[in-house]
Formats: structure tokens, sequence, C-alpha cells
């Protein structure tokens, strides 16, 4: 009887790829700091490895853990006290993951030297990369959240020119103290400043510092940032289409943050045993996903913008696996997915992330950690964490973040 050779080669790669889960590593998360944000971080805090049977219920990888969380501040009211006659100006730079702490950082320090915080322009990683804050989020809603906590202006005065400003590094998640030691006296003696944020950590975990309650970055990090209508209406009709694409699945689906790109950069295409790793290729994602127990009707979506041949082995898995060509409406390709709109093509990647049924990082880093955070405030808590899976299966419930399972979340400090 004849063999048909397709058979062989598929039957070869199978026991391949179950060899090399005999030889994975334990369990590892990446949640760790970083004390550079041009380094992505090292996974951490290994565990013994899971014995337990595949997920029986299929529905329950999908179940957030039933909390419901509240705010835990309220709006802070600006004092009555004379209102300085400096600026503090600063740009939005980077992507969605960035933009959070910068807000938040800005209004801080803006509401401590009772400022007037001017509205930020946007800016990409490409020389010439620049937006209008109101191309992409909603300038009136930052303006209405803002309102009695800071002073915004929508424009630089023309008085003050961007060359004359004195540039002032911001650590992420700044400090009171900072802003008193290292900002006012430079603001105190040139009147008007412009912030620059850097990233000592790319996590953000609470610490001693920010642990307590901050009604202000609370409330910048979690109430200021909204898109833009247009904007919201690409996301929103991506989202509708992977819900239909994911009817099997009562329209829940999986989005992972898997970029092509960082993985090459990284090294992690091709796999690997070491215990610091912080990133998974997809053929580590799709196995890591079949053994904490979703099938191959689930529906997948990747950050990556268009389709790779390094993604056929994840579509293998899971046939509706999409990138944003397959799935963003066809009339708003030219302009959302174009070689000058990678901005827009990230706040798409970072919007459904946040409200996806289920997270996956596949990249350890801010846009992990932020998205982490807007995910706890709204009460969807299926973050799970790759990691290399000896044996055939494993709960999904000792894979869940440790953002959530330990509280370490700056978000806990703000909802309660």
């Amino acid at each position: 009887m004849a063999v048909d050779p397709r058979q062989v080669v598929a039957g070869v790669l199978t026991v391949t790829m179950f060899v090399m889960l005999g030889n994975m590593i334990k369990r590892d998360h990446f949640d760790s700091l970083q004390v550079n944000d041009s380094e992505i971080p090292s996974l951490h805090d290994s565990t013994k490895a899971s014995e337990q049977s595949l997920v029986t219920l299929p529905d329950a990888s999908w179940k957030n853990d039933g909390s419901t969380l509240k705010p835990c501040w309220t709006k802070p009211v600006l004092e009555e006290v004379e209102q300085s006659q400096g600026f503090v100006t600063f740009s939005l730079t980077n992507g969605p993951e960035y933009h959070v702490s910068q807000i938040t950082d800005a209004v801080k320090v803006a509401r401590y030297l009772r400022a007037t915080l001017v509205l930020p322009d946007i800016r990409g990683t490409k020389p010439g990369d620049k937006w209008n804050f109101d191309e992409i989020y909603d300038v009136e809603k930052l303006v209405k959240s803002l309102d009695g906590v800071v002073k915004v202006v929508k424009h630089q005065p023309s008085a003050i020119s961007t060359r004359n400003l004195v540039v002032v590094k911001v650590p992420n998640l700044v400090t009171e103290e900072f802003i008193a030691e290292k900002i006012e006296p430079v603001f105190r003696t040139k009147g008007n400043i412009r912030l620059a944020t850097y990233f000592p950590s790319v996590n953000m975990r609470k610490t001693e510092e920010n642990s307590k309650i901050d009604s202000v970055a609370c409330m910048a990090m979690f109430g200021s940032l909204n898109l833009q209508p247009a904007v919201r209406e690409v996301v929103d009709s991506m989202i509708e289409r992977l819900r239909t694409l994911s009817r099997k699945a009562n329209g829940q689906f999986i989005a992972v943050d898997l970029r092509v790109d960082i993985l090459e950069k990284k090294g992690c295409q091709g796999g690997g045993t070491s215990r610091s790793k912080s990133c998974y290729s997809p053929q580590e994602i799709a196995l890591f996903l079949r053994k904490i127990g979703f099938d191959k009707d689930s529906t997948l979506y990747l950050t990556q913008s268009r389709w790779d041949s390094s993604l056929d082995a994840l579509k293998d898995f899971f046939p509706k696996t999409y990138t944003k060509e397959g799935i963003i409406p066809a009339d708003k390709k030219e302009k959302f997915l174009n070689s000058e709109a990678s901005e827009l093509e990230k706040v798409i990647d970072f919007y459904i992330s946040t409200e996806s049924d289920v997270f996956v990082p596949a990249i350890s880093g801010l846009f992990y950690a932020n998205v982490a955070g807007q995910r706890i405030a709204s009460g969807r808590t299926q973050i799970f964490v790759p990691a290399n899976i000896p044996g055939s299966s494993a709960s999904s419930a000792d894979f869940v973040s440790h953002y959530v399972t330990k509280r370490n979340h700056f978000a806990y400090s703000c909802f309660c």
C-alpha cells in the first residue's frame, strides 16, 4: 500500500515537537524588574511544573476570577490657591503602552507645581512621525476628566518657544519627593518646562513608594485617555468581527501580543530551554495554549500587523488566527495599515488586547504591563503568561499573571 509523503512529513514534525517538549523548562513568568527600558526583562519565579490534567470544562480558561473591583480613589479637586503662571509641556511617544504612563506623570507634575498642562502631540519611533492629539485621542474627554484637577490648554502659547524650554527627565510613576527635589527648583527658576518620561523599570508593580492610594495618578492612568470616535469605531468593528468569528466559543477570543520583528530581534523564533526566556515563538504559544485547554475552534488575534510565514505553525493548531489585515474593515486599511500609520496600528493592538476575553503576552515589557493594568481595572483578569510545559497538559489557573494572583500591579493601588 502506497504511503502519502505528506503523512510521513506530518508524522516526523509531530514527533519532533513532542521531543522538544520533553526537554523544555519548567514554568517561568516574566513580571521581573528591568533597569533599562531598551532591554526586555528576563523571566523569573519558576515553580514546579503542573502535573494536573487538561482543563475538563472548555469554559474554564475563559472565566475571570469573579471579583469586581471599584475605584479606591475619588477625583481630586484643585485647592483654592494661586495658580502658577508656568506651563508644563510634553509629548506622547512610542505607542499607547507608553502614553498611559506619560500622561500620568505629566498630570502629577503639573498639579504639584500648580502649572498649566499643555495638550501633548504624539510622536512615533521614526523621525517625522507626528500626530495631533485629536487624531488618536478624544480631546474633550481628556479636558473634562482633568477639570478641577489641573488646568489644561489645547495649544502651546505662542510666547513660549520650544527651543528655549528646559527638558526635565521624569521617572515613570514619579513621586512627589522627586518632583519637589528635582523638578520644582528648575520650574521656579525657568517658569516653563518640557517633560521626558524615562522607564527605570518596564513593569508596573506596586512598590513601597507607590502602594498608597494616589488619586491623581489613578485618575490620570485609568480615566483620562479615550480614543477619539473614528478610531474607536475601527477598534469596535474589529472586536465585533472577532466575536462573530468566535461563534463556537460563545463569541470569546484570545489576544496574543506576538510581533515577528521583536521575536527575531530578541532571538526568540528558534525557541529554546533557557530559564530566562523573555519571549515565545508562534509554535511555543500554540503548544502552550493547547496544553492549558484551548481547542482548535478558539479564535486568536495577533498584534502582528501582516501575516508572516513563521505564524503558520500557530495557525496549524488554531485555524482561526488573524492579524489586523485580516479583520480590519476594507475601507479602513489604507488609513490604518499604511507605512505611515504605525501609531494607529499600535493603538488598535493595545485596545483590542485590553478588551479581549483572554490576553497572552508572548513578549515581556511595558505593553504587557500596561495592558494588564487596564484589564485589571475593568475586571478582565484572564491574563495567561506563557511557559514551556513538560508533559501533555496543565491547568490554566497555574499560568495566570502574577500581576493578578499576587495583586502586585499598580492598578491594585487604585482599585479594590
